[in-house]
């Protein structure tokens, strides 16, 4: 049987209660591309992810989506229904072949309930992903598109290995998703990624977009915080 303690959320609960909620729990495999949860879906349980990657993706009445973040192994999704019991708040979709749990809202709400250590990190996830949010509101408020692209490539990308003071995104994004993620068009983007090549702060390699000059993206990211006051 699956237990609910491989879930680091979960990780330090008694043996019998994760033996006992997990006899509660569904443990499904979706394939790639494969939609998980729908905008507005009254389903209430919390999805956590053992393996893979999900896209979480905010659809306006208009059809125009943005793309909110991406979640991988052992971070959890849906906690927003189960807490307010309102309908679902965005889209997510496997990204890759994923095995995902869910846990029923009356699982997830009595666990945070009686144990410390899962409310803990319950607070603290959400903390987290309000800070997150509040950034990106920010600069959806305050910045020039450019410099939205500026900042969005920085926060994606990961200290490159072998290579002091450069950074990396591996796989390469697509223009149309950070033009997605920073609501705007393929073409603006486009044209900004081009304008970096061509001043040699950013390079594109086999497998990976390479920031190659971390300051002078700092400095226009800098640039774009003060023309903005």
């Amino acid at each position: 049987m699956e237990l609910l303690t491989q879930i680091p959320l979960f990780a330090d609960i008694s043996p019998e209660a994760a033996e006992i909620h997990s006899k509660r729990c569904t443990w499904r495999t979706y394939d790639e591309n494969e939609l998980i949860i729908d905008y507005e879906d009254d389903s209430r349980d919390v999805r956590f992810i053992i393996s893979g990657k999900v896209r979480i993706i905010l659809r306006i009445a208009t059809g125009k989506e943005v793309i909110l973040t991406e979640m991988q192994d052992g971070e959890f999704f849906g906690e927003i229904a189960a807490i307010d019991e309102e309908g679902r708040s965005a889209n997510v979709t496997a990204l890759s072949r994923s095995k995902i749990c869910a846990v029923p809202q009356s699982v997830f709400l009595e666990l945070v309930a009686t144990e410390p250590s899962v409310n803990r990190y319950v607070m603290r996830t959400l903390a987290e992903r309000c800070r997150l949010l509040n950034s990106r509101l920010a600069e959806h408020c305050f910045l020039q598109t450019k410099h939205r692209l500026y900042t969005e490539l920085l926060r994606q990308s990961r200290p490159r290995p072998g290579h002091d003071g450069q950074r990396s995104i591996s796989p390469p994004p697509t223009q149309k998703d950070l033009a997605a993620r920073i609501g705007t068009r393929r073409e603006v983007v486009s044209r900004e990624i081009a304008s970096l090549k061509r001043a040699r702060i950013v390079d594109k390699t086999t497998g990976a977009l390479v920031l190659c000059d971390l300051g002078k993206l700092n400095a226009l990211i800098s640039a774009g915080w003060a023309e903005a006051n």
